[in-house]
């Protein structure tokens, strides 16, 4: 029974991590109605600049602000100076260029950094954990949470988080009430960036630090988008928990560790058979 419960606590700290990647894919799909697969590689981006200035000296708390002011740069560079010019193109030229940056930065981290897989401090004292969860663990829970509050009082209680709502809902007409849907989008953009860079960074102690220390992470995210529902950003997040303790649950009892990852797989599959809207998503149908 103490196996059991610390497998599903440890699962639901995983989860954390995969809900906050879920809920970037999301708010990425609601502004442009694509998947960016390069979005845990902006992470992983994001992290290194974190690592960096810790070896050199600076607080941790410093670095972690740092790096999400970078994830945010990040992302609207990116969407101004590449995706924007990509708006009307067809669905599969819209994946070859998230693809394209997906190995871009990939090599580019790999050229700067090395490929070696490098230690990454976790910042929360030892007595913070249980008998049932580490000390990381439980810091992860308690940063994903409050990351996710932030993110819901941004959406519901500031103006401009309602005019990043009004304008994914409702583009026309949020232009014809003056709001600059071009920008609020390149917003949206910057802020699934930096929400991108918290699950990196607190990922990090975990998988360790290196380029390719996303990939699995970034499928798991995808598979709480899609279970929760990818027009949903909070049923993404409940996906996220969903999965973490799917995974590591199934990882423990049924098809082993070297097997967690097709779990990810297993859940997008059967969501895309079964419920394609997601379990708190809503399905759209368009007359034509």
């Amino acid at each position: 029974m103490e196996t059991f419960i610390h497998q599903f606590l440890s699962g639901l700290a995983n989860g954390g991590i995969y809900a906050a990647i879920g809920l970037a894919l999301v708010m990425i799909f609601q502004a442009t109605h694509h998947i960016n697969f390069a979005q845990g590689e902006q992470a992983m981006l994001s992290a290194y600049v974190a690592l960096v200035l810790i070896q050199a000296g600076a607080p941790y708390w410093l670095a972690f602000i740092v790096a999400l002011g970078f994830g945010f740069v990040l992302g609207v560079a990116l969407e101004r100076l590449i995706v924007r010019h990509f708006n009307d193109a067809p669905v599969l030229s819209i994946v070859v260029v998230f693809l394209g940056l997906l190995f871009i930065i990939n090599s580019l981290a790999g050229w700067i950094f090395s490929y070696n897989v490098q230690s990454f401090p976790s910042p929360f004292p030892a007595g913070l954990g249980g008998k049932f969860m580490s000390a990381h663990e439980v810091g992860m829970v308690g940063v994903t949470l409050i990351t996710l509050a932030l993110v819901f009082a941004f959406f519901r209680f500031t103006p401009l988080g309602l005019a990043m709502r009004a304008a994914a809902q409702n583009p026309e007409g949020s232009r014809l009430v003056g709001i600059r849907v071009g920008w609020i989008l390149t917003l949206g953009w910057g802020l699934a960036g930096a929400v991108g860079a918290i699950a990196a960074i607190m990922a990090a102690p975990v998988v360790y630090i290196e380029p390719n220390m996303m990939a699995g992470v970034l499928l798991y995210g995808f598979a709480a988008a899609l279970l929760g529902g990818i027009n949903n950003p909070w049923g993404a997040v409940a996906g996220g928990f969903i999965v973490g303790v799917l995974e590591n649950l199934a990882g423990a009892y049924v098809v082993g560790t070297e097997l967690k990852l097709s779990v990810a797989l297993i859940i997008i599959i059967a969501v895309l058979v079964m419920r394609p809207a997601g379990l708190f998503g809503r399905a759209i149908v368009t007359r034509v």
